[in-house]
């Protein structure tokens, strides 16, 4: 297998833009990543595309050939990848497939998303074996009430409070007022998160991403091509995929198991282990992570999940400041989902762009200091995980 660098990033900010198209988003995106990169369209050997039924465009899934038809059509190939929230990590580890693989040597991986009002509506269908449309039309439980029900488990088992979930909210605005492709930029005290709308007991509004209109790309290519192009490169050091195991702890389907143990989520904390393993590191290694905030329960389950820090010791590191970027442990310096909100087949593309900016030092008010190694970690429906890990 091939070394694989990212040669160049970029994005196009977060919002609601209701008279931009998702292949204007993604231009704007893609533009500022071959410009990061010094290099031009026709050097793009192929595309490895994030891509969803929300978007618009072709529809079918095809973003990557309405970027494609967008930039030129150049005869390129196109790999368009659905795992829904998980689809950029996906994405991402497919481009480095086809290069690391020795297919290709400059890769475009791009996702952009342009999302619907109101709750993510997972189920396309009314087909009464999808245990998605049950969860939803017969239980009443999107998102949302799904977030909140592991809060409380996490609240009955090990003490976590509302002030300290709130607490979760107040760092990543405090960081993300500082990104200014962020959504969302205005500063929470703890009473302001506990004053926003109660959605479902105990998540309040400020408590939970909304839903983003967004676009993310990287370039990504060989150690031989990186030496041609010059400029600064970062090298991926592990790239990985993984799916739900029938064992994780979320009953999964409509005749699973009722699983036992805090653990949830396998398919992230299988994902997060493979790219380390990849990267020769341990999770202590790492100078920072992007995970994926949904909502703010994750931010404190997730590092322990994954061996950043001991079980129930999520709650301290965040109070004692150990979270932001210049923490011991910083998490999300780019303000999260919190702060952008949810393009969903974007996210992981998004999380790229900003672990490559902090190993470049390239961060500003929010640069976690001296970082050297980064992880970046989405999920998605179907039980999809993916990890990035990048370093300098």
């Amino acid at each position: 297998m091939r070394d694989v660098a990212v040669m160049g990033v970029g994005m196009h900010a977060w919002g609601k833009f209701p008279e931009t198209s998702v292949t204007e988003l993604c231009r704007v995106a893609v533009e500022a990543a071959l410009a990061d990169a010094a290099i031009g369209w026709r050097d793009v050997e192929a595309v490895a595309a994030a891509s969803s039924r929300f978007s618009g465009g072709k529809g079918w899934g095809l973003n990557g050939n309405d970027v494609v038809e967008d930039m030129g059509s150049t005869g390129i190939p196109v790999y368009n990848m659905s795992a829904g929230c998980a689809a950029g990590g996906n994405a991402f580890n497919v481009g480095h497939a086809l290069v690391a693989g020795g297919m290709h040597d400059v890769v475009l991986v791009v996702g952009g998303e342009k999302m619907p009002k109101g709750f993510i509506q997972t189920s396309g269908v009314e087909e009464e074996t999808d245990p998605e449309y049950l969860r939803q039309r017969c239980v009443g439980m999107p998102g949302p009430a799904f977030w909140a029900l592991l809060c409380r488990r996490r609240m009955d088992e090990l003490g976590t409070t509302e002030e300290q979930l709130a607490r979760v909210a107040v760092k990543a605005h405090e960081v993300g007022r500082h990104n200014e492709n962020a959504r969302f930029r205005q500063e929470f005290t703890v009473e302001d998160v506990l004053g926003s709308a109660l959605v479902s007991d105990p998540l309040r509004l400020y408590e939970i991403c909304p839903v983003s209109d967004g676009a993310a790309a990287a370039i990504i290519c060989s150690a031989d091509a990186a030496r041609r192009i010059g400029g600064d490169p970062v090298w991926i050091a592990g790239s990985a995929v993984a799916t739900a195991r029938f064992d994780d702890g979320l009953p999964r389907g409509l005749a699973g198991i009722v699983p036992t143990g805090m653990a949830h989520h396998s398919e992230a904390a299988m994902a997060v282990s493979k790219a380390l393993a990849q990267a020769g590191a341990e999770p202590g290694d790492l100078d920072l992570v992007e995970l994926q905030d949904n909502t703010v329960y994750y931010e404190l389950a997730f590092p322990e999940e994954w061996g950043l820090c001991k079980p129930g010791e999520a709650e301290h590191l965040l109070e004692a400041g150990e979270t932001l970027p210049t923490g011991r442990m910083p998490i999300n310096p780019s303000g999260g989902f919190l702060c952008f909100g949810e393009a969903t087949t974007a996210m992981g593309v998004f999380q790229v762009c900003e672990v490559t900016w902090q190993l470049r030092g390239q961060a500003g008010a929010r640069q976690v200091p001296d970082a050297k190694l980064g992880l970046a970690q989405t999920l998605g429906l179907g039980g999809n995980g993916t990890a990035v890990v990048l370093k300098r």
